[in-house]
């Protein structure tokens, strides 16, 4: 029996005591479910953590049922669509200063996903180069920007 992964998001929401209606997107990644709920907040979670953890889980659940089953993002209200425009326009803002002053600049902590974002964002770039780094005694990476040679 193929996965349904409307279903079982919507399932898992409602098992959480949330009411929620679910849009569904194909695009070339995977696909796409856009969360609407009145309790965007809690679904979301401090910058995004709830909600990253409850893609996981769900990508967990949709493998185990069908090993081949598309992988999904899961947003509520445009989270992730704000978040990544925000980190696109920190990354942009980085990459100038590095045009202008020379200088390494170093970004804060984030997640793989984040820093798939800003290495995008910055790929094409032919005046910077991003690299991201381990943080000593942790296991958080930081990008760093440099001038390219």
């Amino acid at each position: 029996m193929p996965a349904e992964p409307k279903a079982l998001l919507e399932e898992v929401l409602r098992l959480l005591g949330f009411q929620v209606t679910i849009e569904e997107h194909h695009h070339e990644e995977g696909l796409f479910l856009d969360v609407r709920s009145d309790d965007s907040g809690r679904l979301i979670g401090r910058q995004g953590q709830t909600l990253s953890d409850l893609q996981y889980i769900v990508n967990r659940m949709l493998f185990k049922l069908d090993p081949e089953a598309p992988k999904i993002t899961v947003d509520v209200g445009g989270y992730r669509e704000q978040a990544r425009e925000s980190l696109v326009k920190k990354a942009l803002e980085a990459a100038e200063k590095v045009r202008r002053w020379g200088d390494v600049v170093e970004l804060e902590p984030m997640s793989a996903f984040d820093r798939r974002v800003v290495h995008n964002a910055l790929k094409d770039d032919p005046t910077v180069e991003t690299h991201s780094v381990e943080v000593e005694g942790t296991e958080k990476k930081v990008i760093l920007l440099r001038p390219r040679h």
